[in-house]
């Protein structure tokens, strides 16, 4: 297997040494200043560079000799906490004074912990209700943010050929504005129900959860007349799991243990666009 190690700062090449020797690699190859390839690596060396990686906070993943971008058809992208740096639903309810415990549900659900995603997003939509709608373009023009990397990333694949889905178990109202912001194909979300310029409480039609999740990265693959192995997913959050394990790579972006433990590729660090740099030219 090929060892790619990122770092967000330039990397230092007082590090290829020892990560190649701690990986029983043959070589090391610099991609770009924040990155190099150890050929040969041993998979079974993943626990000395845990320790290694996590100390100089650097990221790494293993990835077979020759895997090109072009050998995928599609990125799959979570919004809330990857493709942007917040949880909407968080920050549409501070404007209503219960962003601690609105934040308190999320965490708890993207953590595992509340096993039903359709009753945890509920709860939370429910403790909107009587807000003025006008909030939602306030968060989206005061506090949303691109992850660092996100426009990169998108330009890379969208370069070789893939196409793009957001997928997310957060709103409509945000998935549409990134759609025409930054041209992607396909989008999925929830409907929060507005009534007289108010949040009624309530989410119209079918929630976004992680069977439709997965269903809809299989739908998009259908449409694309490819196989969901030459799809890319990415996400931070346990209702990304299915999705992610739908995919043939799947990247855990600044995710929770559950998730990083269950992708194919950890990023603890760099950014979205670490995606480009484990494919070889």
């Amino acid at each position: 297997m090929n060892l790619v190690i990122q770092s967000l700062a330039p990397l230092s090449a007082d590090h290829r040494k020892p990560l190649t020797a701690l990986a029983h690699g043959s070589s090391a190859t610099v991609l770009d200043e924040h990155a190099i390839r150890v050929e040969n690596a041993n998979p079974a060396q993943r626990a000395d560079l845990d320790v290694y990686c996590g100390t100089h906070e650097l990221d790494y993943a293993f990835v077979a000799p020759g895997m090109r971008i072009t050998d995928f058809g599609l990125v799959a992208m979570d919004m809330d906490s990857t493709l942007i740096t917040i949880e909407c639903i968080d920050e549409i309810a501070d404007f209503c004074g219960l962003k601690a415990e609105v934040a308190a549900i999320t965490e708890a659900s993207m953590r595992g912990e509340i096993k039903d995603f359709n009753e945890s997003l509920t709860r939370r939509v429910a403790l909107l209700k009587g807000l003025d709608a006008s909030a939602l373009e306030r968060v989206y023009e005061e506090r949303l943010q691109l992850s660092p990397g996100a426009e990169r990333m998108l330009g890379g694949a969208k370069a070789a050929g893939l196409k793009t889905l957001l997928v997310s178990g957060g709103f409509t109202f945000f998935t549409e504005k990134l759609q025409a912001r930054l041209n992607l194909d396909f989008t999925r979300a929830n409907t929060l129900e507005i009534v007289d310029g108010k949040l009624t409480g309530r989410v119209l039609g079918e929630i976004v959860n992680a069977d439709v999740k997965a269903r809809m990265l299989r739908d998009a693959c259908a449409k694309l007349g490819i196989e969901p192995r030459r799809a890319i997913a990415l996400g931070d959050g346990s209702n990304d799991l299915k999705m992610m394990e739908a995919a043939g790579l799947s990247v855990a972006f600044r995710a929770k243990p559950v998730v990083r433990e269950a992708a194919s590729v950890a990023f603890n660090f760099v950014g979205l666009d670490g995606l480009l740099r484990l494919f070889s030219a």
